[in-house]
């Protein structure tokens, strides 16, 4: 089965970003959105940020800008800050991505804007959010992970503090969030005629993402007897999420022949079917665990054992070897080599260079029977500008000129 329209289609996002929080509506136009970036004249500088630089361009505007169509608009000009309010009359969302407010300060907040469309959903996505002592600081997307405590400072062999690799989370679960609380809001908006103004911190969203290690913490400063550990640590509490895996032997990354693998048996009957597969049933004697979430925790004994047995087999066959005997071993490769795992060349067909600029992976949802809509190449700044108002909202060449000739557009 398939759709001639993809599953956004039918919604206008118009968009006033800068940087990486333009990110929140890269997922609406991967599923079919009409996003219009509203750029400045001298256009979004993420063009120029971070690395890698592809052919003069960066790979984060190729990526988060995907999609999108790009209109120069200089706000500072009347007719410009007219011609947004004439996309906003039919569009479903506006998009500030940018510090709170900067929109409201050229009479386009959202206030201004549901007087001319009662049914728009206005979102701001900034670095700490429209409240707190924090609101106004410059920030980039670390500074969200070590407010949220998700990355810890590292020393290098001379003694000084650096900021080691981490996976970024609230740069990428800011405009995550976001985007499920806009398409929320048009939901509702299109069932009562009533849009909402809305507001996202990436800061925030990360500390959500890390609720789990945050709420265990605050879990443990009520009594012992109330919070405990679990049952297979005799209720002793460990240190909350990963780093209290540490310890763990039956649940442990362990070096195979080429590469390493992560051993999952916690639950007594995987330990068990582990066992019969390798032939060391007298493990499982010896050491038969709890039914539930038993790590083995601190057994060097075990664990002596075990990283002789997983040495003997590649990443490969181990893999194999969990399939067949229903005990969970998983690969462990690292951003430079998950390309070639065949699991995600399955699941994760790159978008090519042609047409796109860099390779990149596409949206991990999937639409059962469909295939959603491949996006376009990330614009360059304004150029869409003459598209849109001509498409959109009507304006023939000659408008378009004289709109071009008073600056509306910014200076040439």
């Amino acid at each position: 089965m398939s759709h001639s329209q993809a599953p956004l289609a039918g919604v206008r996002v118009i968009e006033s970003s800068m940087l990486g929080p333009a990110a929140i509506t890269t997922h609406l136009a991967d599923l079919g959105a009409d996003v219009i970036k509203i750029e400045p004249p001298a256009g979004d500088y993420v063009r120029d940020m971070t690395w890698p630089i592809i052919n003069g361009v960066s790979l984060l505007h190729l990526h988060v800008n995907r999609g999108k169509k790009s209109v120069t608009l200089d706000l500072k000009v009347p007719e410009a800050v007219e011609i947004y309010r004439e996309l906003v009359k039919d569009a479903d969302i506006v998009i500030e991505a940018m510090r709170p407010g900067a929109l409201a300060r050229r009479g386009l907040g959202y206030e201004d804007l549901k007087k001319i469309n009662p049914k728009i959903v206005f979102i701001n996505i900034s670095g700490y959010g429209m409240t707190g002592p924090y609101r106004n600081l410059a920030s980039h997307g670390i500074a969200y992970d070590t407010w949220a405590g998700i990355v810890n400072p590292s020393y290098d062999e001379d003694g000084f503090c650096y900021i080691p690799e981490h996976a970024s989370v609230g740069m990428h679960a800011g405009p995550m969030f976001g985007a499920l609380g806009v398409l929320a809001g048009v939901i509702r908006a299109r069932e009562t005629g009533e849009g909402c103004m809305m507001e996202v911190g990436q800061s925030d969203a990360a500390a959500y993402m890390d609720w789990y290690r945050s709420e265990s913490w605050l879990a443990y400063e009520r009594p012992e007897d109330e919070v405990t550990g679990n049952k297979s640590d005799d209720y002793v509490r460990r240190a909350p999420g990963t780093a209290g895996m540490k310890e763990g032997v039956r649940y442990q990354m362990y070096e195979s022949s080429d590469g390493h693998v992560l051993f999952m048996a916690s639950e007594q009957a995987f330990w068990k079917n582990f066992c019969e597969g390798v032939g060391r049933m007298d493990l499982f004697e010896k050491w038969p665990g709890s039914k539930y979430a038993d790590h083995a925790r601190g057994n060097r004994e075990l664990q002596v054992v075990l990283r002789d047995i997983f040495k003997s087999k590649t990443s490969e066959e181990w893999i194999e070897f969990g399939n067949e005997m229903n005990t969970p071993i998983a690969p462990v490769n690292t951003p430079k080599t998950i390309k070639d795992d065949p699991q995600f060349q399955d699941r994760f067909p790159h978008y090519p260079i042609e047409g796109h600029g860099a390779e990149m992976m596409p949206f991990p949802v999937k639409v059962i029977g469909e295939e959603l809509p491949e996006p376009s190449h990330a614009p360059t700044v304004g150029e869409h500008t003459e598209q849109v108002l001509g498409n959109l909202l009507g304006y023939d060449a000659d408008k378009i000129a004289a709109l071009r000739d008073a600056g509306t557009f910014g200076k040439s």
